[in-house]
C-alpha cells in the first residue's frame, strides 16, 4: 500500500494528491497503517450496495473486507503492515468534554448487520498473523498516531477518517483517503490545495469549522472560509485564543476541543514488527474459518500479497528523504 509515499519529487504534481489505482505499483514505504474499522465499514457497505445492484442475497462481507485488505498490500507494497483497532469508538473521556462528540451515532455506533462479522475478520487476522493493534479508551486514530510518532520510517495510513489529516507530514507521513476516484494520497500540498490552510494545521481547522460526520461544532457561524482564514492569519487554535476577542463559551469550546479532536500520540505502546517470516501463522484454522464464510480465493489474494510482503528484505530502516 505504498506506492506514492516516495514518489513525490519536487514539481512531481500539480495539485500534490495521486490516484493509487492509477498510478501502479509504485516504490514501498516502510509501514503501512491500516484504519481497522474504516476498512470493515467500507466492505460492509460495499456488500449492501452490491447486493441491492443485483437485487440478490446480502453480499459478502468478509470476502469484501479480505479483497480490500489484499488490495492495500499488493498495491501500496509496504515493508511492514498494522492495523489499528478501535476499542473505544467514542471515548467517555473525550464525550465529557465535548458532549455533541459522537452522539448522533450513539444509538447504532455498529449496524446491526455488522456486528456478526466483526469477531470473525478478527480471527482471520490473527490467523493470517497480521498485527493488529489497539488499546482501551482509545480509537483507532490514536493508536496510529502513537505508532506514527514510535516509527520513524516512512509511512501511509490507510483511513477514511480525516481526523488523520492532522498525521501527515512531508515527506515521511502520507494518508491514504478513499474516494469515488479511488484511494487519494493526501499530502501536505493536499491540504493545502483543498483547505486553504498550511500542510500540518488540518486539526486546528477542523476545530473551528467543525465536523458533522464526528458531531463536532465548531465556532457559530464559522465555516471553512472564515476558519480557513483564522487559520492562516493566527497560525493555530493557540493563536486565536491569544490575539482574538471571543466570548467565553467559544473560549471553553476551543480549549477542550485542543484535547479532544487531534489524535493522542502517546499511548503506551510498543512498535510491532509489522511483518512474519511467513504467512498464515495458523493455516488449518484460517482456510476452516474462510471455507465457512465462502472467502477463499479473497483469503489466497491476501496471503498472496503478504507473501511478497515477507519476501521483501528488511533491510536498515529507510527514513523520509530530507529537502535539499
Amino acid at each position: 500500500m505504498c506506492q506514492a509515499c516516495r514518489a513525490v519529487s519536487r514539481g512531481a504534481s500539480v495539485a500534490g494528491v495521486f490516484w493509487a489505482r492509477q498510478n501502479g505499483v509504485g516504490m514501498p514505504c516502510e509501514w503501512l497503517l491500516i484504519d481497522g474499522s474504516s476498512l470493515i465499514f467500507r466492505a460492509y457497505y460495499g456488500a449492501l450496495a452490491s447486493a441491492r445492484a443485483s437485487h440478490g442475497p446480502h453480499g459478502n462481507v468478509i470476502g469484501g473486507f479480505l479483497d480490500r485488505l489484499a488490495r492495500l498490500v499488493a498495491d501500496r507494497r509496504p515493508r511492514r503492515l498494522v492495523i489499528a483497532d478501535d476499542w473505544a469508538w467514542r471515548p467517555q473521556w473525550r464525550a465529557d468534554l465535548i458532549a455533541a462528540y459522537k452522539a448522533h451515532r450513539v444509538s447504532e455506533p455498529v449496524p446491526a448487520g455488522l456486528v456478526p462479522y466483526v469477531p470473525v475478520i478478527s480471527q482471520l487476522l490473527e490467523h493470517i498473523g497480521i498485527d493488529v493493534v489497539g488499546v482501551a479508551d482509545y480509537e483507532a486514530e490514536d493508536v496510529i498516531a502513537t505508532l506514527t510518532r514510535l516509527a520513524p520510517e516512512t509511512i501511509e495510513i490507510a483511513s477514511g477518517d480525516r481526523d488523520l489529516f492532522a498525521l501527515v507530514e512531508d515527506p515521511r507521513v502520507r494518508v491514504l483517503y478513499p474516494e469515488r476516484s479511488g484511494l487519494a494520497v493526501i499530502d501536505e500540498t493536499e491540504i493545502t490545495r483543498r483547505y486553504a490552510i498550511p500542510g500540518r494545521r488540518y486539526a486546528d481547522f477542523a476545530i473551528l469549522r467543525g465536523d458533522p460526520s464526528d458531531g463536532l461544532p465548531g465556532l457559530k457561524g464559522v465555516g471553512a472560509v472564515t476558519a480557513a482564514a483564522m487559520i492562516r492569519r493566527h497560525g493555530d487554535i493557540a493563536g486565536v485564543l491569544r490575539d482574538r476577542p471571543l466570548p467565553p463559551a467559544d473560549r471553553e469550546y476551543l480549549q477542550a476541543a485542543l484535547t479532544v479532536v487531534p489524535p493522542v500520540d502517546d499511548l503506551p505502546l510498543a512498535l510491532p514488527t509489522g511483518r512474519r517470516d511467513a504467512y498464515p501463522t495458523n493455516e488449518r484454522a484460517l482456510r476452516s474459518l474462510a471455507a465457512h464464510h465462502e472467502a477463499e480465493d479473497p483469503l489466497d489474494r491476501v496471503l498472496g500479497a503478504l507473501t511478497s510482503l515477507a519476501a521483501q528484505r528488511p533491510g536498515p530502516p529507510r527514513t523520509a528523504p530530507t529537502a535539499d
